[in-house]
């Protein structure tokens, strides 16, 4: 194929992808490989000046309205943004304003920036008349966008009324900013759709889109929107028609609030009005600074609550910005630094079946290797048959694979357009793939279970708990080593651990004396393990962490634990009557019963917990946690908690002592507090709860 012809089928299948990620958000493909296709058009172009076509998606932004709504013409364009991918494009960029705006070194490198998110959202504009709210629209094609007033009016962080008027503001507003679903809300959204039978949503942004998208405000309303403003946008501009913004003309060089001398002031004055701008602007002297703060941003970029995908670089001076104007379609002042996608598309060479401790056989997609979210991916958990059947994937499908952080990798859903024909759609096996015994699915149930409790796939996950860090953490046994060990004889149960020797381990291929002496140490080590260490690892239905703390606290050893009432563990607090039952249902089996012995003998503590050293500020307290804490991770906050002798549900009840709110909280949780006349504090109240045990004033 030359040069030409792979340009018109490059232009052919972004457009093809733009009206399923703008019009009907329901893309086919990740963002990574839409960008790869934008980019090898971009290279084409560039190199062959000829081929660009006035119709090209790179003189475009966007996508044209769908049709579904009004269409709203905007009074100054909505551009995108030029991007880069590393510190050396970062600085080609930096090299390219500099010499425009014909700077010298060292004023080039006392040049401030204004350093925001990249929020994963939907672009809007809203209109102030007089301070009062007028009217809402999408970034549509740039030009012209979609009326979506009436849904915007339902978002809570969008002031209806402008909470300041300070002299000098026209009569006419804009004010510009990215609508966003709390990733919480988003979990909350997608269980309500899995519950309803419903599709889920692939991502946060999707489901943003789809939300503010909806004919019916009502549904807008249920769904927790959120908003971040980041533009100031001057309105002293001619209105724009709907005939003229769509005939190709000129566009309009963007303004911005240049008045008010920097973008920094503009934030300021937006933040003064009543909007919500992101916590996590920094203003920096220097591209080394933004390099820095763009690679800080990514370390935290899961911490924060919603989904972004890069960071926003602008030059803070907006007499240089207007100096610097734009592109057709991109202001030079600006540019976008993309983080490593996390999102990429791959073949699905086979849907598989896992065996978990308990029996549960876990479906789980083997992938044609792929790089996302910094990393290999290869596998990825389907969660169960529901899932698999409604996301309707299929062995041999090109499926968008999805990796946050440390989360584990999901299957989004298959890329329909690339399905072979007279694909066969997968069915659940009959059989376990460990021991071949019949697998079941109870009448009501979303799983399937082997019901053979000597399944070697049921033992080694078992034992692969037992050593697990959130247990009694022994080092150096994961799964792969604890069926090295079942395959060698040497293990059977989790037990058998404690009667390994050196000389036995060390004839083990991969194992020379020192590692097997390490091992054996680490098993010695893991006798004295805390008793909330030793419940978790038990594999007691429902007793994750903080259940065990709770029962540790509460009983002292494992024999009163295993003596108590149902009554008596229904009285302790964080003990509910569900997690009581499932504790005596757990100690009344004798196989349990018989490995609590075993282990006895083996010389595991059953000892009480040792007490923690921070001052119980919080006994008996219930303290809930939503949204993204600067220094706190949520596991933190909870550890924070617990070691003060509360505890952190949740759910919002009667009983909460507060709820700690951070960015992005759950919507339902604030409504709930609300309801309850519960105390709502910031980070900073909660470091105040945590060291004194009281509430700060105004709470």
């Amino acid at each position: 194929m030359n040069e030409a012809d792979r340009a018109a089928e490059l232009r052919r299948q972004i457009a093809h992808h733009q009206r399923l990620y703008f019009e009907l958000d329901a893309p086919e493909i990740s963002d990574a490989d839409f960008d790869a296709l934008v980019d090898e058009l971009v290279a084409i172009e560039s190199a062959h000046p000829e081929l660009v076509t006035a119709d090209s998606p790179t003189q475009r932004v966007g996508s044209a309205p769908s049709g579904a709504f009004a269409p709203a013409p905007h009074r100054v364009p909505m551009m995108s943004l030029d991007k880069v991918v590393s510190f050396e494009e970062l600085v080609a960029w930096g090299a390219r304003t500099k010499r425009l705006l014909g700077l010298d070194d060292e004023a080039a490198s006392g040049l401030r920036f204004v350093c925001e998110p990249k929020i994963d959202g939907l672009s809007i504009s809203i209109t102030y008349e007089r301070g009062r709210y007028a009217r809402a629209a999408t970034r549509g094609d740039g030009r012209v966008g979609e009326d979506v007033t009436e849904n915007v009016r339902t978002i809570e962080t969008v002031p209806l009324e402008l909470a300041a008027q300070p002299t000098g503001l026209p009569a006419e507003l804009e004010v510009r900013g990215e609508v966003y679903l709390p990733i919480e809300a988003f979990e909350e959204l997608n269980a309500r759709q899995e519950a309803a039978g419903e599709k889920l949503f692939a991502n946060p942004r999707n489901a943003a889109a789809g939300s503010l998208r909806q004919r019916d405000p009502k549904v807008t309303a249920g769904r927790a929107l959120s908003l971040f403003a980041y533009q100031l946008v001057s309105a002293e501009v001619a209105p724009v028609s709907v005939e003229d913004a769509t005939s190709g003309e000129k566009a309009v060089e963007l303004e911005t609030a240049s008045a008010l001398g920097r973008q920094s002031d503009s934030l300021e004055l937006i933040r003064r009005l009543g909007f919500a701008v992101s916590p996590e602007i920094e203003v920096v002297a220097g591209l080394e600074a933004v390099y820095d703060f763009c690679q800080r941003l990514e370390e935290r970029r899961h911490r924060l609550g919603y989904e972004i995908d890069g960071a926003v670089v602008k030059i803070d001076d907006a007499s240089l910005q207007a100096r610097l104007g734009a592109t057709s379609h991109a202001p030079r002042w600006a540019v976008a630094y993309k983080f490593p996608p996390e999102e990429r598309a791959t073949r699905l060479e086979a849907i598989m079946v896992s065996i978990g401790r308990t029996g549960r056989a876990t479906p789980f997609a083997k992938l044609r290797p792929v790089q996302v979210g910094g990393s290999t991916v290869s596998l990825a958990s389907l969660h169960n048959e529901d899932q698999v059947i409604l996301k309707d994937l299929r062995p041999g499908d090109t499926v968008v694979v999805r990796k946050a952080g440390d989360v584990i990798p999901e299957v989004v859903g298959p890329v329909l357009a690339e399905r072979p024909e007279g694909l066969p759609a997968w069915q659940f096996p009959k059989l376990c793939p460990v021991c071949r015994q019949p697998l079941v699915r109870l009448e009501g149930e979303a799983d399937t279970y082997c019901v053979n409790a000597e399944c070697p796939g049921q033992q080694l996950q078992r034992i692969a708990h037992f050593a697990s860090r959130s247990a009694m953490d022994i080092e150096g046994l994961g799964e792969q080593r604890v069926h090295q060990l079942m395959e060698a004889g040497l293990v059977s149960d989790a037990t058998d651990l404690y009667h390994l020797e050196i000389d036995q381990l060390a004839g083990l291929e991969g194992f020379a004396e020192i590692s097997a002496r390490n091992l054996v140490e680490a098993v010695e080590a893991s006798r004295h393990r805390p008793l909330s260490n030793l419940l978790v690892a038990l594999g007691i239905r429902h007793v994750g962490g903080t259940v065990a703390q709770a029962l540790a606290r509460g009983f002292g050893d494992l024999d009163r634990i295993m003596a108590a009432s149902r009554e008596e563990l229904e009285a302790t607090e964080g003990i509910g009557g569900i997690i009581a039952e499932s504790i005596c249902s757990h100690f009344a089996a004798e196989q349990n019963r018989a490995f609590v012995e075993r282990l006895r003998r083996a010389g595991v503590s059953f000892g009480a917990e040792t007490a923690s050293d921070k001052a119980q500020t919080l006994a008996g307290a219930s303290v809930v946690v939503t949204g993204s804490l600067d220094g706190f991770s949520r596991k933190e906050a909870e550890e924070a908690i617990a070691e003060r002798g509360g505890r952190s549900p949740g759910s919002v009840s009667a009983k909460t002592r507060a709820v700690v709110v951070g960015v992005s909280p759950g919507a339902s949780k604030l409504a709930e507090a609300e309801r309850l006349k519960v105390p709502m504090i910031d980070e900073a109240g909660f470091r105040h709860l945590l060291e004194t045990g009281e509430l700060p004033a105004g709470a």
